[in-house]
């Protein structure tokens, strides 16, 4: 059954109609509410500051946050790549249960660390479980590595669990970080050129973006090269000269997509502008390693509130109109979505660039991108909420 045959048979709620929708609702008010609270426990303290500390926080933006829109983004998109059943209903319920559960979880006071460790895994444990076996039935090879990348993302959250001391916290999260830039890579390196390059076909006729080519692979090859070393051994000059490297790469692949062009879409350039931040952000990260006189914190955030941030919003804004039948466009409360999030990004990473500012801007950028996720929610909260639109 196709997809599309799938959404018209399903009789359920629709929140549990397609997998987008509940990740994509409750990920980002997560989301929304994980960066704020971090801030204010940092600045007051309190009854809270033994559980909401700088791990939680890490944690929950990466295991949390950004765990539910990947994992959202792929239930909807894995069925298209493979042309099987979609993962909906019951199942995708339960699927939700286990990262709400994860959620709470984290929260809970006095828990033991094992029981922490197996309820807040299970969700991506699962997850995986669920993209290897599409992958494999539908012999859709390509998508290979996105299965690998959602294995380790699972495998690096149960590490920061366990903390083996042959492994460690700080490895534990930079392999999870890793995995969720390489899915960037990957994903955000298809459907950056393919959208544009439909836009602009019946839009602008001229140049289009480049085809996929060898050097699409060789910069792949080298992002991935460069932030392995940086798992291992993060501090290395030559891993730093690596990772700028890689981030120039980046860029030069993005310039051959024509981004400019579609200036006046905006459901388009956001994603090119979600990726000039990947590029950019290994490149600060890069210069930091090799003793440039700013904090890592600078190319960290431009990868997690620059890259992650603005890719997620572009392909969550635009992914729930598609798939709820509204038009593809967007609209003055969209592009002030667009405007909030970038804000935050480039906020957060001045304060790692001047330590002067660092503290305003911790708590700016957590503003700023807390009013991007709960614009989110209040504006789109409704289409992924309730059945789509016939057309």
């Amino acid at each position: 059954m196709s997809t599309a045959s799938a959404m018209r048979a399903y009789k359920g709620p629709a929140l549990f109609s397609f997998g987008f929708r509940p990740f994509f609702l409750f990920g980002s008010l997560w989301g929304a509410l994980v960066a704020p609270l971090w801030v204010y426990v940092l600045a007051h303290g309190g009854d809270l500051s033994d559980r909401i500390g700088l791990d939680w926080h890490i944690h929950e933006m990466l295991f949390g946050y950004v765990a539910a829109i990947v994992g959202g983004f792929l239930l909807t998109a894995v069925p298209n790549w493979t042309g099987r059943y979609p993962v909906i209903g019951a199942r995708l319920a339960g699927l939700f249960a286990l990262w709400a559960a994860g959620r709470a979880a984290m929260l809970l006071p006095g828990l033991d660390r094992l029981l922490v460790a197996a309820i807040d895994g299970a969700y991506l444990l699962a997850l995986s479980a669920v993209i290897w076996r599409e992958v494999v039935a539908g012999r859709n090879w390509r998508n290979l590595v996105v299965a690998l990348a959602i294995t380790g993302l699972a495998a690096s959250n149960i590490a920061f669990h366990l903390r083996p001391e042959a492994i460690g916290l700080d490895v534990a999260v930079r392999t999870g970080f890793t995995a969720v830039v390489l899915l960037l890579v990957l994903i955000g390196g298809r459907v950056t050129p393919s959208f544009t390059r439909n836009w602009l076909a019946r839009q602008k006729p001229g140049r289009l973006p480049a085809a996929a080519s060898r050097f699409d692979a060789l910069v792949i090859g080298v992002t991935i090269l460069a932030l392995a070393g940086w798992i291992v051994k993060p501090d290395l000059a030559g891993v730093g000269l690596a990772l700028a490297a890689a981030g120039a790469l980046n860029l030069l692949r993005l310039a051959r997509w024509a981004g400019w062009r579609t200036a006046t879409q905006p459901l388009v350039w956001i994603l090119h502008l979600g990726y000039a931040w990947l590029g950019v952000g290994l490149v600060l990260l890069g210069l930091a390693v090799m003793g440039a006189p700013f904090a890592p914190s600078a190319g960290l955030h431009a990868l997690t509130v620059g890259a992650m941030g603005v890719m997620i919003l572009a392909v969550t804004t635009r992914a729930a109109r598609g798939h709820t039948g509204h038009e593809l466009s967007a609209g003055a409360g969209t592009l002030l979505l667009y405007v909030l999030i970038n804000a935050a990004a480039l906020v957060r990473v001045a304060g790692g660039l001047w330590s002067d500012i660092y503290g305003l801007a911790l708590i700016l950028s957590s503003g700023l991108w807390a009013a991007a996720l709960l614009g989110f929610v209040a504006i789109y909260g409704p289409m992924l909420s309730q059945p789509r639109l016939r057309n």
